[in-house]
């Protein structure tokens, strides 16, 4: 049975859209709060609430808030209304740090559970309005939601991330990153040992055909190229140097899934729980390390680095200590 999307309505009228998916092996015997928010990238709060509306059934039955997942069980979810407008909310993060800025650009770390901004379904914190809160001009162009965005990170993702200042830094960087003039790279910690240990994933991406909320490697996919090294090898996993020549959706994680060494804590895509655990990983390991881009203003190279937070650091130490 395939994932199907609808348009429903809320008693005010607003749009609203209906997602059904079997639950996957690594959200199993998680709360239903949790899983969800895990799976659609909504707030906890936000999934909470679905739940006490009865927007929520697992094989056709209405589940709370704090009922259990079940692997491969038929999950459907009634997405929270359409707004007609999103406005960042202000607020300091604790732990986005400024690493650059000038009067065209600020490049921060986003922390893991931040959003680059506001979407549908999304009550977190945001990378644009903590930088609201915190004092920082930025570029007026661009959507409501998404002004001075001209790159974006998942929110289950960490590391360097620019956003743009001036109205002159926005054109000028979303037409490098549209151009792919710019130099992107990660570090990933995947399962196993990618064979050969330094090579290039040359693989289309689309939208999985059974679970329309995440992706995979697909014929009739986009074109998507992953090149990778390996940086240093242990007995369960391995760390990888990734740099990207294309910018799909998820795709690092889906090219290292589809050669079965999915991103450590990642169960999306099939990771193992059980090695997460041992981790300690609530999320993919998956950083943004440096982001090389022509400044807007002179033209000169810029590189800049961002270095690993506690929990990815922690999960290596760990490993390095067998």
């Amino acid at each position: 049975m395939n994932e199907t999307e609808h348009a429903n309505t809320h008693r005010d009228n607003r749009p609203r859209e209906s997602r059904q998916m079997p639950v996957p092996p690594g959200l199993a015997g998680m709360r239903v709060d949790a899983g969800v928010a895990k799976l659609l990238g909504l707030s906890r709060t936000a999934v909470a609430e679905l739940a006490v509306a009865g927007d929520i059934s697992i094989d056709g039955r209405t589940v709370g808030k704090s009922d259990r997942l079940e692997e491969d069980a038929w999950l459907s979810v009634l997405l929270p209304p359409v707004e007609t407008s999103l406005v960042p909310k202000e607020e300091l993060i604790e732990g986005m740090e400024v690493l650059y800025h000038d009067s065209d650009l600020v490049a921060v770390h986003k922390p893991v559970g931040v959003a680059a901004h506001p979407s549908v379904g999304w009550e977190g914190p945001t990378v644009v309005g903590g930088l609201a809160a915190a004092g920082f001009r930025i570029s007026t162009s661009g959507p409501p939601e998404r002004q001075g965005i001209v790159q974006r990170l998942d929110v289950g993702t960490s590391g360097v991330m620019v956003v743009a200042c001036s109205e002159r830094g926005y054109s000028v960087l979303k037409r490098a990153f549209k151009n792919r003039d710019v130099s992107k790279t990660y570090h990933a910690l995947v399962q196993g040992h990618p064979d050969p240990s330094t090579g290039t994933i040359d693989a289309p991406i689309g939208r999985h055909p059974s679970a329309g909320w995440r992706f995979a490697v697909r014929q009739d996919g986009k074109h998507a190229v992953t090149h990778y090294e390996t940086l240093e090898a242990f007995a369960q996993a391995s760390l990888v140097k990734v740099t990207l020549e294309t910018g799909r959706t998820h795709q690092i994680r889906v090219h290292f899934s589809a050669l079965n060494h999915p991103c450590c804590g990642d169960p999306m895509y099939g990771s193992d729980p059980a090695l997460s655990k041992r981790l300690g990983l609530t999320r993919q390991w998956l950083h943004a390390v440096s982001l090389g881009f022509h400044h807007p203003a002179d033209g000169r190279w810029m590189e800049i680095e961002c270095p690993y937070p506690d929990d990815l650091s922690h999960a290596l130490d760990v490993l390095r200590k067998g």
